[in-house]
């Protein structure tokens, strides 16, 4: 009982109603804000959905990126934000599986302080290298690894995203030793990477496949459990050596704690609606993202199975932060 009238708080569903101020909803532009520096898959998929579902509302959905600590500075000001609905955040692993556990005083608790609105979808990271890195396989990079102890660098997207604790993962299941470099963005680590000035990152496929395709990167594998679409030819960590390693990455869209529940449900269709257009599907299908829509008390209870799964993750790889 107890568990129920938390998780009908979270949704707004407790709070008192505003009939008025819904039905005229949205009456003024909604910022979205995508708390990682432009460039990440946050960025990709969060702009090619908010320019659609401005064309759904009547109003335009103004993106905000407000990068810092691993995407929980900017999550941190949607949650402290007026539910009104005009202030939303793109919800990732990093920031509502990850960061809650990898930080002892994140600012915020994923299940009580927003308001789901819905999942977009899901994509693996990829482990790109620069073409001058020497190991063309999983299993060459192990072995460079274990005979160059601590020497090996890989960029992440920051301090606690998904990147950062997937490279952990990885690390930890190949009993080898990586050095972390964190950036305030999947695409600031991209740039470095290309530039070859850092040997290996793990980013998002809707990040680096374009720079893989183009010969720029060489992806030695995938994160999720099954291959990619966009790089069918790239084995997944599983295949290449290390059974049962998965590790994708989740998308949705959330609303502070108490946003009105007709808000919250408009929100919803316009999203879903969103996700059904061509236009989206063929973006999001190009970018490597599997699209799960769904209802905002699906997106409720993911966020909740995600952070349980992530959290083990945390502190297996001993990455704990103040």
């Amino acid at each position: 009982m107890k568990k129920s009238i938390i998780a009908l708080a979270a949704l707004g569903l407790v709070a008192v109603s505003h009939p008025a101020r819904a039905q005229n909803y949205p009456s003024r532009p909604i910022t979205l804000v995508i708390p990682f520096a432009p460039g990440g898959s946050t960025s990709i998929v969060g702009r090619g959905v908010a320019e659609k579902m401005g064309e759904l509302l009547g109003e335009k959905v103004v993106i905000d990126n407000r990068p810092g600590a691993g995407g929980t500075v900017g999550t941190k000001a949607v949650a402290k934000s007026d539910p009104d609905g005009y202030t939303l955040v793109l919800g990732y692993t990093g920031t509502l599986a990850i960061g809650p556990s990898l930080y002892k005083n994140v600012g915020y608790d994923p299940r009580k302080d927003f308001a789901p609105i819905g999942m977009i979808g899901n994509a693996p990271n990829s482990l790109v290298v620069h073409p001058s890195f020497p190991a063309k396989s999983i299993a060459e990079l192990i072995a460079y690894a274990k005979a160059n102890p601590g020497k090996v660098n890989f960029g992440s997207a920051g301090a606690g995203t998904a990147s950062h604790i997937t490279g952990e993962y990885f690390a930890r299941a190949a009993g080898i030793t990586l050095m972390h470099i964190p950036y305030k963005g999947t695409g600031p680590a991209l740039t470095d990477l290309l530039g070859g000035h850092i040997p290996m990152a793990f980013a998002p496929i809707p990040a680096s496949h374009t720079n893989v395709a183009a010969g720029k990167l060489r992806a030695l594998a995938v994160t999720s459990a099954a291959r990619s679409s966009l790089l069918p030819d790239v084995p997944t960590i599983a295949e290449a050596g290390l059974p049962g390693f998965d590790a994708s990455l989740y998308y949705g869209l959330a609303a502070p704690a108490g946003t009105p529940r007709p808000i919250i449900d408009k929100l919803n269709k316009a999203l879903r609606e969103a996700l059904a257009s061509e236009e989206v599907k063929r973006q999001l299908d190009n970018d490597g993202t599997d699209i799960t829509p769904g209802a905002p008390e699906d997106y409720a209870d993911f966020i909740d199975k995600d952070e349980r799964k992530w959290a083990q993750l945390v502190k297996a790889s001993g990455v704990e932060q103040e």
